[in-house]
Formats: structure tokens, sequence, C-alpha cells
């Protein structure tokens, strides 16, 4: 019934992902690489986070 609502939370989750996304693209081309790499372990988490939420709309 309240399905809209969660189709909200994954594109609010959709866009922190490509937000983390960016960052950790830039974090690489200026050359720190350890913050590269927590950036994108956390992109990673939200991304399981975005599959997880897609599979309780169906």
């Amino acid at each position: 019934m309240y399905s809209w609502l969660k189709f909200d939370e994954v594109r609010k989750l959709q866009r922190l992902y490509d937000q983390k996304f960016e960052e950790a693209i830039f974090a690489q081309r200026s050359g720190n690489i350890r913050l590269y790499g927590e950036l994108i372990a956390e992109s990673e988490r939200i991304l399981q986070q975005i599959n997880a939420a897609k599979k309780k709309l169906v």
C-alpha cells in the first residue's frame, strides 16, 4: 500500500551512493588512495542497502 514511501527510500539511498562514489573518484584522482578505499567500501554498503530495499518492494 505504501510502496511509494519505500521507493523514496531507494531514491534517497541512490543519491547518497552517487555522492559517495563521486567523492571516492575525486579522492583517487587527487592521490588519496586510503580515503578512496574507505569511500568505496562505504558506497558498497549503501549499494547493499539499495538492493535490499528494492527486494522489499517486490
